[in-house]
């Protein structure tokens, strides 16, 4: 009879894939195709004296594939990404594809002027300038003390 050596980190090993799996299963199966591949891009909000200005990161995208709305108080940006990237070595072609839409709604801390926006789409970088409203410009408040 030959023999077996015990190896307790090995049974570890083989329940945490298990549960990693399991996990993985719960989550992952609830959603549709689109869910799963969903893409969010980062944002930037920093805010000047005169206007708020938004910087998101939407790479590898056309200007004309983005939808821009801006209302008072907030920004919705959406659009479709289709990237497709072949590669040709040897006589073998790789190809990789991905597609898919977002939407990003960024609620606004002042209220602005949406008439006078603008934008400037460069290397993946989406930039608006939002002016304030001019009641938020000229806003002052008092302060009183005891």
């Amino acid at each position: 009879m030959p023999i077996i050596r015990y190896s307790p980190f090995q049974e570890i090993e083989t329940l945490q894939r298990q549960m990693n799996r399991l996990f993985d299963d719960m989550f992952l199966s609830n959603q549709t195709e689109e869910q799963k591949f969903n893409f969010v891009p980062a944002a930037e909000l920093t805010e000047t004296d005169e206007a708020l200005h938004l910087k998101l990161e939407i790479p590898g995208m056309d200007a004309k594939d983005l939808d821009i709305q801006v209302m008072k108080d907030t920004v919705s940006i959406s659009g479709e990404r289709k990237e497709e990237t072949k590669t040709e070595n040897n006589g073998v072609t790789r190809s990789e594809f991905r597609y898919g839409k977002f939407e990003r709604v960024i609620p606004l801390p002042k209220k602005i002027q949406n008439t006078n926006v603008t934008a400037d789409y460069k290397d993946g970088i989406l930039t608006l300038t939002l002016p304030k409203d001019e009641e938020e410009q000229n806003r002052v408040f008092k302060v009183n003390l005891g």
